[in-house]
């Protein structure tokens, strides 16, 4: 299936980004350091958002308006007290000129949400968060998480028709992680 080969062929990619965010995750003291977090996640996937909607839509992904991420980000910035960034503009994000592109790279936002429900405890635990303010976007689709991954992976899987098609798909996505890397270093 090409899931299991654009999880192989992204992993270094990923791991790459994955450990800067680790990072930034362990190093978090307050609930200022958190709304930090936050600003990297809402300025590069709204950015990365609003290129993807050009090409993808409820008429090739039905559910797409509910995998939105950047309101559910910006609701939780703004519960905590802060004022909701700029987003990422073009030369700091992927080409995405097709709707192949705007896969992969909706690959990776929908790939974040895997780990949220463990990362939003762990916040919710260490910075003392009540009430699960400011942890909407991290506790995602909640326990249709897995349900959400498996139906996009089965439409990713229908959406690559050709080798051509998968390389495409897997370029950008590991475009969109390389960008994201280059977005939390700065």
């Amino acid at each position: 299936m090409f899931t299991d080969i654009i999880k192989e062929a992204t992993l270094q990619y990923h791991q790459q980004t994955e450990k800067i965010l680790v990072g930034k995750m362990k190093s978090m003291r307050s609930k200022q350091d958190y709304v930090d977090l936050l600003n990297y996640f809402y300025g590069y996937f709204g950015g990365l958002e609003n290129h993807i909607e050009r090409y993808i839509n409820a008429s090739n992904l039905a559910d797409y308006l509910d995998r939105r991420k950047t309101s559910a980000i910006a609701d939780d910035i703004e519960a905590l007290g802060a004022a909701v960034p700029d987003l990422a503009t073009d030369e700091e994000l992927p080409v995405i000129d097709n709707y192949l592109k705007a896969f992969g790279a909706l690959y990776v936002i929908e790939g974040s949400t895997l780990g949220g429900q463990i990362i939003s405890k762990m916040i919710q635990q260490h910075l003392h968060i009540e009430d699960g303010k400011g942890l909407s976007f991290f506790n995602s689709y909640g326990d249709q998480t897995e349900p959400m991954w498996t139906s996009f992976k089965e439409i990713l899987n229908d959406v690559a028709m050709t080798p051509q098609d998968e390389q495409i798909i897997i370029a950008a996505a590991n475009e969109t992680f390389a960008k994201f890397k280059v977005w939390l270093e700065r």
